[in-house]
C-alpha cells in the first residue's frame, strides 16, 4: 500500500533520467509531482506514464521552485528528488521501515547519504561520499531556502529531530569529465557572484593555499585515493576549481572596481 508521502520533483528536459528516479519510487507513495519549467523532449510523456500530477512553471530559481512544487503536494510527508538521482534498494526498504516503524510520529525529517556514478564506477570515498542529504521530510515542517537567481546552493530546513535512512540515494549528476568541468564553470560564476554582493574582500591566501587543502582533505584525509584513478581526477578537479572559484571572484572585484561601482 502507498505512504502517506508525495514525490516531489521539478524538471526541464530530463526524460533520459526521469524514468530511472520514478521507477525507484514505484507504488511507494500516494503521489507523484512534477513541476517542470519548460521541457521539449519526452519529459511530459515519462511523467504520464507514471501518472504523475505534471505542471509547467516558469523558472523561478531552484528554492521557489521547489517550495512550489510542495505547496503542490497533498500529502503530510514529502520525498524530494531530483530527476537524476534513484533511490537504491536499501534506501527503499529503508524508506518503508520509516513508515511501519513509526518513526513518522517520532521525526519530522530524515537524511541519507547520496553516493556518485562517476567514470563507469560508484565513488565511495573522498569530498563526494557520503554527501548527506535530508530529502525525506514532514511537510508542515520542511521549507526549501536559497538566493532567487542561484544555480546552487539551495537547501532544506527543517524544524525537528531527525534520523538517518539506511541505504544510498544514487546520483547519476555528470556523464562525462565534460559535462563535469561545464557544469562548474557555472558554479564559478556563482561564486564569484555571490562572494560581491556580499562584499567579502578577495584573500590570496584562500586563492593558494584552499586548492592544495582541498585536494589533501578528498584524497589523503577522506581515502579518495581507494576511488582509483576516478578519485584521483576529483581530488585533482576539486582543487582546481577551488582556485577557479578564488580567481573568478578576484576578476569580478577588478571589474567591478573599473566600473566605478
Amino acid at each position: 500500500m502507498p505512504y502517506p508521502l508525495s514525490i516531489a520533483i521539478i524538471s526541464k528536459n530530463e526524460e533520459a533520467n526521469l524514468r530511472r528516479c520514478l521507477a525507484s519510487t514505484a507504488g511507494l507513495a500516494e503521489e507523484i509531482v512534477i513541476v517542470d519549467s519548460g521541457s521539449t523532449d519526452g519529459t511530459a510523456a515519462v511523467a504520464a506514464e507514471f501518472e504523475a500530477l505534471f505542471i509547467t512553471k516558469p523558472w523561478m530559481g531552484f528554492a521557489a521552485q521547489k517550495n512550489h512544487c510542495n505547496d503542490l503536494c497533498s500529502q503530510p510527508w514529502i520525498l524530494a528528488l531530483d530527476c537524476d538521482e534513484e533511490l537504491s534498494p536499501e534506501l527503499r526498504k529503508s524508506i518503508q521501515s520509516f513508515f511501519e516503524s513509526g518513526d513518522d510520529r517520532r521525526y519530522v525529517a530524515a537524511w541519507m547519504a547520496r553516493r556518485v556514478w562517476f567514470l563507469g564506477r560508484w565513488i565511495r570515498h573522498g569530498d563526494w561520499y557520503p554527501d548527506k542529504k535530508v530529502r525525506l521530510f514532514f511537510k508542515e515542517k520542511g521549507r526549501w531556502e536559497g538566493h532567487a537567481n542561484s544555480q546552487v546552493h539551495e537547501r532544506l530546513v527543517v524544524d525537528g529531530p531527525h534520523t538517518q535512512l539506511k541505504g544510498d540515494l544514487y546520483h547519476y549528476s555528470f556523464t562525462d569529465m565534460r559535462h563535469y568541468l561545464d557544469k562548474h564553470l557555472g558554479y564559478t560564476d556563482v561564486f564569484a557572484e555571490h562572494e560581491l554582493a556580499e562584499g567579502r574582500g578577495w584573500s590570496l591566501v584562500d586563492a593558494l593555499f584552499r586548492p592544495w587543502w582541498r585536494f589533501f582533505r578528498a584524497y589523503v584525509l577522506r581515502r579518495g585515493f581507494l576511488d582509483g584513478f576516478p578519485g584521483f581526477w576529483i581530488a585533482i578537479a576539486t582543487a582546481f576549481f577551488t582556485f577557479m572559484r578564488y580567481s573568478r571572484a578576484y576578476e569580478a572585484k577588478v571589474s567591478h572596481r573599473k566600473a566605478g561601482v
